[in-house]
């Protein structure tokens, strides 16, 4: 039963519910750290909005996005861990032990912390493409770019990020239309090379997405030149956009040492951020990996650090 008093104290609090957050649950139940972790406002992180997940070990079928993180809350909850709705609004580092608010009126105080707040992809922010999310619209073309093998794709975005799986998907689909804002990419010399190198890849400059195209799977993408303003539609089976992600880190700003993006910065080899105590895992920390199977890693390697953490506290 969750203990609704305004404030109560927890050994080990994990911030957030996607592969990572669920990970070290499991690892801080098994040492016996009685975690407490709170879900955050999409419990399962950006997985439950994934369909198809073929890439993870030990599922030779695949599986859903949303039954995976299903399968690893069961886990998590099987080994002990308290797993709770509820949402990280605000954090008092100053201090040992350290406090969270959750929901705005709850107060935490933990002798350790856990931060697996993950990311969210940067949309466009048009109806269709929310519409099909999941039908054919992908913020990750690792993950989903099998599903076209053979076929058209589209993708949106200017960077190395978009660059690169550009790159990715013109190995794998007949042809890629990549969608510049700009006239020019953001992208380094040697990736934007890479690009117009590729035979099978057609950049379209100054262009916007006007539309995604498509009932219940994408059927094409209509675009405008942003110079001349004409429209046109192209035939596509897939739609990814690649214009970035946002580490979910608002409420850690100004407490933890971060980049220039926002993302939470861990001592290399381990999840230690700059406040002992405090440790990051999953997408929160990666901007350049971001899949469930790292994600889950990291989960392992930040309960592992807490876990030694308060076992030398305890003997100092």
């Amino acid at each position: 039963m969750e203990n609704n008093t305004s404030q109560e104290h927890v050994h080990v609090l994990i911030i957030g519910s996607g592969p990572a957050g669920y990970t070290a649950a499991i690892y801080a139940a098994r040492a016996n750290l009685k975690p407490v972790l709170y879900q955050g406002i999409q419990p399962g992180g950006q997985l439950t909005i994934t369909t198809e997940v073929e890439n993870y070990p030990g599922y030779p079928e695949g599986i859903q996005g949303p039954e995976m993180m299903v399968d690893f809350e069961k886990q998590a909850s099987r080994m002990g861990a308290d797993i709770r709705y509820g949402m990280a609004t605000a954090v008092d580092f100053s201090s040992q032990p350290y406090k969270v608010t959750i929901d705005e009126e709850k107060t935490i105080t933990a002798d350790a912390i856990i931060i697996a707040t993950g990311a969210s992809a940067k949309w466009l922010g048009l109806p269709s493409e929310q519409r099909l999310n999941g039908s054919g619209v992908s913020a990750c073309a690792v993950c989903d770019g099998f599903f076209f093998r053979g076929k058209e794709a589209a993708i949106v975005g200017a960077g190395d990020t978009a660059a690169e799986e550009a790159i990715y998907l013109s190995k794998i689909c007949s042809n890629v239309h990549m969608l510049v804002r700009r006239h020019e990419m953001r992208a380094s010399k040697i990736m934007q090379d890479r690009v117009l190198k590729t035979t099978n890849i057609m950049v379209y400059w100054n262009t916007e997405t006007v539309e995604v195209l498509g009932e219940n799977k994408v059927d094409g993408v209509r675009i405008r030149n942003t110079e001349s303003g004409e429209e046109k539609d192209i035939p596509v089976s897939a739609f990814f956009v690649a214009i970035g992600h946002q580490p979910n880190s608002d409420i850690f700003k100004g407490k933890l040492d971060m980049d220039e993006q926002g993302y939470i910065k861990t001592i290399p080899g381990s999840s230690r951020t700059s406040v002992e105590g405090v440790f990051a895992c999953g997408d929160v920390q990666d901007k350049i990996y971001r899949q469930a199977v790292t994600a889950a890693g990291s989960g392992c390697i930040a309960a592992l650090d807490a876990e030694r953490y308060l076992s030398a506290k305890e003997h100092q």
